[in-house]
């Protein structure tokens, strides 16, 4: 080989990487690539010489006054060569000639590209042009090539866990799925049996009520028929304290009145929340949902929270109760979270300039109107649900989990109970769930159902 041939060709050097180890979130570097560029000065028949003497190189990258030109794989060269008369037309040719006829479209990707996104576009590719090599560019902008069958091999091993992924997440979750349908319906039971007594209490409180008044009456009529009562009567007043217990009988009795009506409150919001959804959506009161979350929630406020509720007249939604719960409860411990997360840090970080504001949850349910802009095609309504905080909001860092947890296209490792609730209302409901945070103001979440 002659000494300028030397110059323009440069040695093929292959990077070596090893398969074992690829993930969902591998990208190009991992992959052998070939570092392998010609001069496009170089004659054609001393090109084919090399590429005999190396029969792994896919191609070559062109390479005109140290510059990237461009690429030509093994496959166009060979196709020229063989024609008739190939040979004698490019023997004493240069590649500029050559890149002349056989120059192609070529994909060029960075190497922070991930292998599955690479296989992606490599598809979209016409099918003339799917066997061809892909240029990869690097950091330092050098330039090499990656054979399509090591990408496809690659391809196809990370599916495999792919498919080995969703196969253990979709096992995991028809066990959680048959452990929570089993403690719902646990939990179904207990919630009837304690409303069994709290319905006895409840009925007869008004009796006793009634009963209490109606004896209190007697007392009132016998002491004015005899004004002047003996001494035992005198004393045994004294000693039960009757004055005390004439006036505190019916506050007791109305103290007791609304603890029984807010443990059946509550036994029915338990009751709601672990509900075992049907085949079929049903209506349902948003409204009365929410404050039965609420009040599940109730005891871990602890009056540091303010609610404030602002409930529009918003019709039934056809929805399923026990997953629209869901949704419900998780949103709503993601926001009580990071108020309590943000109470706690103030109090011991003496921040006086925020203590006067007091963590608040901000509740709002409408009907809203979307305009179709299509001839034809009436406008859509929908029951919006807004829940909106005033803690000091959350990093780009956080905001960009959640709205991964959302995409359909991010495979994140740990299912996340936001993006549960992301594919319930989306997925489940035909909705739309949208979250929103900025530092310093606070975050939002809003779910959009439609009405039929």
């Amino acid at each position: 080989m002659s000494s300028e041939f030397t110059s323009l060709i440069s040695q093929p050097v292959l990077s070596i990487a090893s398969h074992n180890y690829l993930s969902l979130e591998s990208n190009l570097q991992e992959l052998p690539m070939y570092d392998f560029g010609v001069d496009i000065s170089c004659t054609c028949i001393e090109l084919a010489n090399y590429l005999e003497k190396y029969p792994q190189l896919p191609g070559v990258v062109l390479i005109e006054r140290g510059k990237f030109l461009g690429m030509i794989s093994r496959r166009r060269i060979l196709e020229f060569f063989i024609r008739p008369f190939g040979q004698e037309l490019f023997a004493k040719a240069n590649l500029r000639e050559l890149y002349s006829y056989a120059r192609t479209e070529i994909l060029l990707l960075p190497e922070t590209t991930t292998i599955l996104t690479a296989m992606q576009h490599t598809l979209k590719r016409s099918p003339e042009l799917f066997p061809e090599p892909i240029v990869v560019q690097t950091e330092t902008n050098t330039y090499k090539l990656l054979d399509i069958h090591d990408l496809n091999l690659a391809a196809w091993q990370i599916r495999g866990i792919e498919t080995q992924v969703r196969y253990e997440r979709s096992q995991a979750q028809m066990i959680q799925n048959d452990k929570m349908a089993r403690l719902g319906r646990l939990v179904d039971g207990v919630a009837h049996e304690i409303l069994d007594p709290v319905g006895f209490i409840w009925g007869n409180l008004t009796y006793i009520s009634k009963y209490s008044q109606d004896l209190l009456k007697l007392i009132a009529a016998y002491a004015e028929d005899l004004p002047q009562s003996s001494a035992t009567i005198n004393y045994l007043k004294e000693e039960i304290e009757f004055d005390f217990l004439e006036e505190d009988l019916a506050k007791a009795l109305t103290s007791a009145h609304t603890g029984a009506e807010r443990l059946k409150k509550l036994v029915t919001s338990l009751q709601n929340f672990c509900h075992i959804d049907e085949i079929y959506p049903k209506p349902v009161d948003i409204n009365a949902c929410i404050d039965g979350i609420i009040l599940l929630l109730k005891s871990r406020l602890k009056g540091e929270i303010e609610i404030v509720k602002k409930y529009g007249k918003v019709p039934p939604v056809s929805c399923f109760m026990g997953q629209l719960h869901q949704v419900l409860m998780n949103i709503f411990s993601q926001t009580v979270d990071g108020l309590l997360d943000e109470a706690v840090r103030q109090q011991f970080q003496q921040e006086s300039c925020h203590n006067s504001n007091q963590p608040q949850i901000v509740i709002t349910t409408a009907v809203i109107s979307q305009t179709a802009n299509q001839p034809n095609v009436p406008d859509s309504r929908w029951v919006c649900i807004s829940i909106v905080d005033n803690s000091p909001g959350m990093s780009e860092e956080s905001q960009k989990q959640i709205l991964d947890s959302f995409s359909t296209d991010k495979r994140a490792d740990i299912e996340t109970s936001l993006g549960v609730s992301y594919r319930i209302i989306t997925a489940r409901h035909g909705g739309k769930l949208d979250f929103r945070s900025q530092v310093g103001v606070g975050s939002e979440f809003k779910i959009l159902l439609p009405l039929v």
